[in-house]
């Protein structure tokens, strides 16, 4: 389903453009390159992040060409040739691309995407391919946060108006339901994904009437069967609460109506959560919910339920539509290989910043699980044509201090990436995004809860196969000296 009917051909980097272009000129255009897409921390000092977006890069990929008139705006432009320019217009993708799955739980230096392609459209996809798995992956990541401190109580997501854009608001919401919200209150989200939109009134409502009992009544039979009232306008105990059960009383009740719920978005919540729930149960009305808004994240809600405040289900926006907290996933794209008459030569890049050092080669990625458990015990970064046999015994070492070692026993393997891409052919069955959303589940259950920690986590085993360790070390040898 495509978001936006645009071709983003054009948003890339203009550098992406010139190395083409001079990629090109130089006879490089037949020159193989491996690319790796991976991230380096995971946001909020989490244990795990959510992988989002490979579905808006697929249909970006799909519809990868350029326009007259962006070809018109490269003549204009020093330094592009009329060739390359000839070249661009019937420009589109034809190489692979491998990912990780939408849903999958990611770590920090692992390949989550890798591109194999000639120089030029390696380098043009760069930008779009960072910006579609960046956002996506940060909203999810932050998303399942706070949907995990809210212990299986509803969260919705509130984030439209505080979002960055348009694009952001409704790729957020996507994001979001992925990573286990229950609804959005972005209708076009629920016209275009199927996300069910939720929401009743605003404080404007309440003040568009001559009484807040009047406002609530008015609500209460225009929508008798989805009643969540805004009960903070003026003063939630006093009269918000007080006129709330009036008029659930002469509405609903004689309906037989006994659902209803009332929202606060400002104020001590836990305080008046519980003051709230006592007064609906003395007043008979134990059915009415309590939802809480007003600026919540992870930390929030976390503390809420440590004070045992009455909430059951949370709005959440700004803090979820821009992770306000850690507001940018980082991930990079990375030269890893090129290839020349049939061979794979490994490339690297080394900084001082040892962070920074990438891992080398054309590689796949071995997720182990313990049998006994189901759990993930670690990440294996190794070579493509490596394959790891889960009928033996496996030692895993950490790649920064080698002599810590690890049997790995009793366990089964998973390979995480799959193909999407064939010579520019799709060949992935694209999901649906409930489908997305239930792999998303199943994998954050197989991890431990020690790395599903806010604080602290576990820091789960991301290790290199012996030989890519090897061909890492050796060309770091060789470059330093």
């Amino acid at each position: 389903m495509n978001v936006d009917k645009n071709n983003y051909t054009m948003l890339c980097d203009f550098y992406e453009l010139t190395m083409a272009n001079a990629y090109f000129n130089q006879g490089m255009l037949n020159q193989k390159v491996y690319f790796d897409m991976f991230f380096r921390k995971v946001p909020d000092g989490g244990g795990f992040a959510i992988f989002a977006g490979l579905e808006q890069l697929v249909e970006y990929i799909m519809n990868l060409h350029f326009t007259e008139k962006d070809l018109e705006y490269l003549s204009k432009v020093d330094g592009f040739s009329q060739e390359f320019i000839e070249y661009l217009r019937n420009f589109k993708f034809t190489g692979d691309i491998y990912s990780v799955r939408e849903g999958e739980v990611i770590f920090p230096n692992e390949p989550l995407i890798t591109v194999y392609a000639n120089a030029v459209e390696a380098q043009i996809i760069e930008t779009y391919l960072l910006l579609a798995i960046n956002h996506q992956s940060l909203i999810a990541t932050k998303t399942n946060r706070i949907v995990r401190a809210a212990k299986g109580k509803v969260v919705m997501e509130f984030g439209a108006r505080r979002a960055q854009g348009a694009t952001a608001a409704i790729l957020g919401s996507r994001a979001a339901y992925i990573a286990g919200v229950n609804g959005t209150s972005c209708a076009y989200s629920d016209v275009n994904f199927g996300i069910k939109a939720l929401g009743t009134m605003a404080h404007s409502w309440v003040q568009m009437f001559d009484s807040e009992y009047e406002a609530f009544k008015t609500y209460c039979e225009a929508y008798p069967h989805n009643v969540v009232l805004l009960i903070d306008t003026y003063n939630v105990l006093k009269s918000g609460a007080p006129n709330a059960i009036k008029v659930i009383k002469e509405v609903l009740l004689p309906k037989g109506i006994r659902k209803a719920g009332v929202r606060i978005d400002s104020g001590d919540i836990a305080y008046l959560s519980k003051k709230l729930r006592k007064m609906f149960d003395d007043a008979g009305l134990d059915f009415v919910t309590i939802c809480a808004s007003n600026s919540l994240d992870e930390r929030i809600i976390e503390e809420l339920d440590r004070q045992d405040a009455c909430i059951d289900s949370y709005g959440v926006g700004e803090r979820l539509i821009t992770s306000k907290s850690d507001p940018v996933f980082g991930g990079v794209y990375k030269l890893v290989a090129v290839e020349k008459e049939g061979e794979i030569i490994p490339k690297i890049k080394i900084s001082e910043n040892e962070a920074k050092i990438t891992n080398p080669h054309f590689k796949k990625v071995y997720r182990l699980y313990g049998r006994d458990t189901d759990k993930a015990l670690a990440d294996v970064i190794c070579l493509h044509d490596e394959e790891i046999d889960d009928t033996n015994d496996y030692e895993i070492f950490d790649p920064k201090f080698t002599w810590k070692r690890k049997l790995v026993y009793d366990f089964y393997k998973e390979e995480l990436q799959v193909p999407i891409f064939k010579n520019g052919e799709l060949v992935y069955k694209m999901p649906s995004l409930e489908e997305i959303r239930a792999y998303r589940e199943k994998q954050v259950e197989c991890q431990w809860d020690e790395v599903k920690r806010f604080d602290n986590p576990h820091e789960y085993y991301v290790d290199l196969s012996q030989k890519l360790w090897d061909i890492k070390h050796d060309l770091l040898k060789n470059n330093i000296n």
